[in-house]
Parts: C-alpha cells; sequence; structure tokens
C-alpha cells in the first residue's frame, strides 16, 4: 500500500519538491496556507521555472482542509511558524507517521521535543527556489544540483529513514548519514555565508561572490562557522562532496586569497539563488536570522568563540527587519575589516 505523504509548507521550496515527486508519479498533498496559491495549484498545476521549465498537475490544500492521517510529512514552513505549524499538523499524524524537516537552521530539537524523536528524520535541501506568485516557484539551482542528505539525530539509518531516502530520490540524489549534525553545521556554514550575505546586501549567490569585499567577508563567517563547530564537537560532513571544513578554513590571509576562485566556482551552480531571508525581508516578514546565523553565535558563545562577522549579519538584518535599514552593498561598511 503506498504512502500518504504531504508537503507541509508547499512554498519555494515545497512547491517545486511536490512538483517533482508528482512529475515522478508520487502523489503528495501539497498544503499552504496562501489560498490564491492553492488555487493556482488545483487549478493550474505547479509552474517550476528558472533552470527548468514545466507545469505539472498536483493537489493542494489549506491547513484547515486537511482530513486523516498522513504517513510521511515533509515539513518546510519557516522556524518563525513552526510551532503554529506543528499545532495545525499533530491532529492529522499517527503513531507510525515520519515527519520529515527540510527547514534551515538545526530544527531537529523542537520537532523531536514535539513529537517524539523516533518520528523525526531531518533532512538537508541542496538546492534553492523562489516563490515567484501563485502556482509558480523558480528553480535557482541547476537541475543537475538537487541532492538532499538525511539521518536521524540518534545517528541510525532505520526504515523511517530509508522511507523519506526512496521517496526523495525521486526527484534528485539523496544520501542518507549517522552524522546528521555533520551534515546540518555544512549547511548551517553555506546559509550563514552565503544567505547572510544575500540578506544584508541585496543580492544574489553568484554577485556576492563576485564582489570583492562581499566575498571576503562571506569567507570570515564561514570560517567563523567551522570553528565554531569544531569546538562544539562537531565532524562536518561532505555537501556536494565538498569537504568545506577543509576547503574554506584558512589560518593566513594568503590562502583566504588563494581560496576565492575556489569559493566562486562553488558557489557557480547556485548563482542565482536569492536568500529566502532577503525574499522574506522584501516582503516586510520576519526572516529566519536567528536559526542561520542567529545559531551559530548563541552555539559560539557557549563555546567561547569570537564570531564578529556573524554578529555584524545578525545585527544589519535585526536593523533592516526593523526598517532602519536595506539590504544593499552599503552595508558592508558595518564589518570588520576583513
Amino acid at each position: 500500500m503506498s504512502m500518504r505523504i504531504a508537503i507541509y509548507g508547499a512554498g519555494s521550496l515545497g512547491t517545486v519538491l511536490g512538483a517533482y515527486l508528482a512529475k515522478a508519479g508520487i502523489a503528495a498533498d501539497l498544503i499552504a496556507r496562501n489560498r490564491a496559491h492553492v488555487d493556482a495549484l488545483n487549478c493550474d498545476g505547479a509552474h517550476i521555472t528558472g533552470t527548468v521549465d514545466f507545469i505539472q498537475p498536483v493537489r493542494a490544500f489549506t491547513p484547515d482542509q486537511l482530513e486523516g492521517c498522513y504517513d510521511l510529512v515533509f515539513f518546510l514552513v519557516k522556524q518563525t511558524g513552526t510551532q503554529e505549524a506543528l499545532t495545525q499538523l499533530k491532529p492529522h499524524l499517527s503513531p507510525d507517521s515520519i515527519v520529515c524537516t527540510l527547514q534551515n537552521g538545526l530544527p531537529e530539537a523542537v520537532l523531536e521535543d514535539a513529537l517524539g524523536a523516533d518520528h523525526v528524520v531531518g533532512c538537508t535541501v541542496e538546492w534553492g527556489a523562489e516563490w515567484k506568485g501563485p502556482g509558480v516557484s523558480e528553480l535557482t539551482s541547476e537541475p543537475t544540483a538537487l541532492t538532499f542528505s538525511i539521518g536521524k539525530s540518534a545517528g541510525v539509518i532505520d526504515n523511517d529513514v530509508l522511507k523519506v531516502r526512496d521517496t526523495l530520490s525521486a526527484m534528485g540524489p539523496t544520501t542518507a548519514t549517522v552524522n546528521l549534525m555533520g551534515i546540518r553545521w555544512s549547511k548551517l556554514l553555506i546559509n550563514s555565508m552565503l544567505s547572510g550575505m544575500s540578506a544584508v546586501t541585496g543580492a544574489t549567490f553568484g554577485e556576492v561572490a563576485a564582489h570583492p569585499q562581499a566575498l571576503s567577508c562571506a569567507q570570515e563567517v564561514a570560517n567563523e562557522c567551522i570553528r565554531t563547530a569544531k569546538a562544539a564537537g562537531v565532524v562536518m560532513e561532505k555537501f556536494h562532496g565538498v569537504s568545506l571544513s577543509g576547503l574554506l578554513a584558512y589560518r593566513s590571509s594568503l590562502k583566504k586569497r588563494l581560496l576565492r576562485p575556489v569559493v566562486r566556482a562553488m558557489v557557480k551552480p547556485h548563482r542565482l539563488l536569492r536568500a529566502s531571508m532577503l525574499q522574506d525581508l522584501e516582503k516586510g516578514k520576519p526572516c529566519e536570522i536567528d536559526a542561520i546565523n542567529g545559531a551559530v553565535c548563541r552555539t559560539a558563545a557557549r563555546c567561547g568563540i569570537a564570531t564578529p562577522y556573524n554578529d555584524a549579519i545578525v545585527a544589519i538584518i535585526r536593523e533592516i527587519e526593523n526598517g532602519k535599514a536595506k539590504p544593499g552593498f552599503e552595508n558592508l561598511s558595518r564589518f570588520p575589516r576583513a
């Protein structure tokens, strides 16, 4: 018997995921609060643009329209909306349901407290998308870069993990790991380094990498993440097959300069991506800064590691959220001299 699957939080990423699963013959209910988006998905299908272009019929619902229980839920709500979403979702979970969180940051602990650790699978999404309007999501990563890494906090690869792996593999290569925190911190490094700088500057990942000062600041952010993860006892996993902690760490200004072409090459498949934090800021919404650079800063503080560049990103984005600043390259003047 096939699983009943939901994608809870079908915005930019969730719409792309739902379309790809449906295209592969895997039925999944797309759940979103935006009624216009839900109506467009049901009437016209999911239109995926950007580095691909196709329309895929899907089924979509608002949270109040849900009935029955789901066997597998892909959980993609912003961390700022986790508690509200869990309240709406819980009545539709059975004792055997699996919830796979594809959120940014380090979201597993909150879901495990609410649902029980046995029911939660963590997943890093290693590609990007941008919601363009009702029924339309733009894929901003190359189609060859649609990868996932999954695991459980307990470090086991059990039947739940394998079910998630087999489902996500319909979209792209999916790796099961016994070191979930290691892959989480590798993704957190990417988010802090590129999403943080994208939100501060108002630029795409490619534009950040092409701007010498922005790239220099991004490298400092990455180095702080690497030092923090090491101090916290985390062994960072490979991301897209690359050891970020080995590749991006440096102790001298010479090595930092030599690494810049490497960083630009790493960013190239995702050069069109604009951080979801930036998209939220442009809409006047609170963003996930606490879950991304803020998570690095809090962990570093506990470990006695200084993070002046991550601190600067948090401070600047707080000002943007409060209407005291705007995204732009002029914000680079707020960073320490890199």
